[in-house]
C-alpha cells in the first residue's frame, strides 16, 4: 500500500460499468440543480479497488435538477459525473464528500466544478475549508515548479540549492497543517481521508498521532480503517 491510495485519483478515467446498487436501505438521498444542463447523463460513482464504480446513473432531459437514494456504510468520498456527450473534460467531474442524510448539490452546466456549492454534509464542509488552504500550497509549489524548470534552461547550482531548500520548507509546511487538521478533526471521517490522501509518507509518529484522535465511530469508518492498516504496513515494511 506504500505510496498510496489517493495520489492518482485525479487521473483514474471514467469506467463504464452501466451497474446500480440497490436502494434497499438506502440512507443518502442526494438532490441538486445542473443550471443549463438541457440534456445529458449523470453518474454518482465511488472507488472500489482502484477504479471508479457507478453507484447511481441519471438520465437528464429538460429538466435540470436530479435526485438520488444511495447506501454508504460510512460517509466516504463519491464523485457526480458529467457525461455531457461530447468530451470528457476534467471539469465533468465534481468529488463531494457524502455521508448519510440529506446533500444538496447545486452547480451549473457552464462551470460544474468550479460553481459547485454542496451542503448537508459536515465532512464536505470541513473539506472545503481544507482544500482553501491546501491550495495555496499547491500555488506556492507550482511556482517553485516554474522557477526550477527556468533555472534549468541555464543552470545555477545556487538558485538550485534555494529553490530545494522553499521547496523542502513548504512540504514541511503543508504537511504539518495536514496533520495538525486531521488530529483537530478526529471526530470526522476527513481526518483519515486527508492522511492517506495527502500525508501518506509522512513519519509513522505523526501517522499514530492522528490515528490516536480518532473517534471510535471514525476508527470503524472506511478511511478509518484504511489509515490503521496502512500504518500496520508502513510499520512492518520500515522493520525490514
Amino acid at each position: 500500500m506504500k505510496k498510496i491510495i489517493f495520489a492518482t485519483l485525479a487521473m483514474i478515467t471514467f469506467i463504464s460499468c452501466e451497474k446500480k446498487e440497490s436502494v434497499d436501505g438506502a440512507n443518502v438521498h442526494i438532490t441538486g440543480n445542473i443550471e443549463g444542463l438541457g440534456q445529458g447523463k449523470l453518474y454518482i460513482q465511488k472507488i472500489q479497488d482502484s477504479a471508479l464504480v457507478i453507484l447511481d446513473s441519471i438520465q437528464i432531459k429538460g429538466d435540470s435538477h436530479f435526485e438520488s437514494h444511495i447506501k454508504l456504510d460510512s460517509p466516504e468520498m463519491l464523485y457526480l459525473f458529467l457525461d455531457r456527450g461530447q468530451t470528457n473534460s476534467i471539469d465533468n467531474s465534481l468529488p463531494f464528500f457524502a455521508e448519510p442524510g440529506n446533500i444538496t448539490i447545486e452547480t451549473t452546466l457552464k462551470e460544474f466544478f468550479a460553481s459547485a456549492k454542496i451542503t448537508g454534509s459536515k465532512n464536505q464542509d470541513l473539506m472545503v475549508d481544507f482544500n482553501k488552504i491546501n491550495s495555496r500550497f499547491n500555488e506556492e509549489n507550482l511556482d517553485l515548479i516554474e522557477k526550477r524548470l527556468k533555472n534549468d534552461m541555464k543552470p545555477n547550482p545556487k538558485t538550485a540549492d534555494s529553490i530545494e531548500a522553499a521547496y523542502q520548507k513548504l512540504l514541511i509546511r503543508k504537511y504539518r497543517f495536514t496533520a495538525n487538521y486531521a488530529v483537530t478533526h478526529g471526530e470526522y471521517e476527513i481526518a483519515p481521508y486527508i492522511a492517506i490522501s495527502e500525508i501518506a509518507d509522512i513519519t509513522i509518529p505523526y501517522l499514530d498521532t492522528i490515528q490516536k484522535s480518532m473517534k471510535p465511530k471514525v476508527a470503524q469508518s472506511k478511511y478509518g480503517k484504511m489509515l490503521t492498516q496502512y500504518i500496520i504496513e508502513r510499520k512492518a515494511s520500515e522493520k525490514k
